[in-house]
């Protein structure tokens, strides 16, 4: 096949592209910076996140994926154009055949937006899957069976919770509550609990390294923070501790409970007792805030694991949906937008 096949994991916080018959050949964030003068593209992926906070007034870094769809069209182009290059090379005489992942429930015109981007960013042909599908693939969760599985994907800009059985999406919801929420949220704790002013990459940090639903009272894991204090404008260096970020971000975790909740409201009782046998399954970024699957299973009175590489599930289950098109084209449904 002279013909190359790629699956793009389209994240809000990263972007992950499988090569079909490699595996996962590029994870980079979903980052771009631009020169203000003549809107040319500077860096975009690591490159680019490393600038996050750090530019001159002519150069601004931007992502151009907001809460999972594309909220800026020719950046987002430019950005897929990169990463398509960067694999296939940039002299090919056959467009490889892409497909990319988009969150579950998003409307016609946001699935429209990432079929044109890809298009345009030099793709002879276009499949489009929802993430929650690709994860449950991901996971090594057998989809096929007649059976009922509830799979919770959360990311950097959406959690997507949904039910499958043989093969498709049986009940779903789109909560747009993932990482970058999270960061906002220490953030924001942070400004009025300290006037200390911190940058996204603090944030990041802090959710990465003390960041836990549940803390251990008996053993807090503190932090020292760096800002600008938002009083007298002077750098200034601040403790946090694990029991003020879980402080901070509980009233997002909520809301994923009460979208994991709603689903199950509605989810059709004979699927419900499959799901209460076999538990639970998170992926993505987001599932490996710390104790995050024991809260759920508290909450829910269902078992929660997070399953094997939560942050590969997506991209690696829509490689084996394009390697396996046939196979998955009736999950996948039609594209042609």
């Amino acid at each position: 096949m002279l013909s190359k096949r790629i699956g793009i994991d389209l994240g809000t916080a990263n972007t992950l592209v499988y090569l079909a018959g490699e595996g996962i050949v590029l994870n980079e964030p979903t980052v771009v910076a631009l020169r203000m003068d003549d809107n040319k593209v500077v860096a975009v992926g690591q490159e680019a996140k490393e600038m996050l906070g750090r530019t001159p007034g002519n150069i601004i870094v931007t992502r151009p994926l907001k809460d999972g769809v594309i909220a800026d069209y020719v950046i987002t182009e430019a950005m897929l154009s990169y990463f398509i290059d960067k694999v296939s090379g940039k002299s090919r005489f056959i467009k490889p055949e892409v497909m990319v992942c988009i969150p579950s429930g998003v409307t016609q015109v946001e699935k429209r937006a990432v079929f044109d981007a890809t298009l345009a960013a030099g793709a002879r042909a276009v499949y489009l899957i929802e993430e929650p599908l690709a994860a449950a693939i991901g996971a090594k969760i057998p989809i096929a069976l007649p059976t009922g599985h509830m799979i919770v994907d959360s990311g950097g800009g959406t959690t997507d919770i949904a039910v499958i059985s043989l093969g498709g999406i049986v009940v779903h919801k789109s909560v747009r509550v993932a990482g970058n929420k999270l960061e906002e949220a220490i953030a924001n704790y942070i400004r009025k609990k300290f006037n200390l002013l911190v940058g996204e990459r603090t944030s990041e940090e802090i959710k990465l390294n003390i960041g836990n639903v549940v803390p251990d009272v008996k053993d807090i894991k503190k932090m020292q923070v760096k800002g600008r204090d938002s009083v007298n404008g002077l750098p200034r260096l601040i403790e946090v501790d694990e029991a003020q970020v879980s402080e901070a971000t509980l009233p997002m975790i909520k809301t994923i409970i009460t979208g994991i909740k709603e689903v199950f409201e509605i989810t059709p009782p004979e699927l419900a007792s499959d799901i209460i046998d076999k538990g639970i399954v998170l992926s993505g970024g987001t599932s490996l805030f710390r104790n995050l699957d024991k809260y759920i299973a508290q909450e829910t009175g269902v078992p929660s694991y997070v399953a094997e590489d939560p942050l590969l599930c997506v991209a690696r289950g829509t490689g084996v949906a394009l390697e396996n098109l046939e196979l998955y084209k009736r999950s996948i449904g039609k594209n042609d937008y």
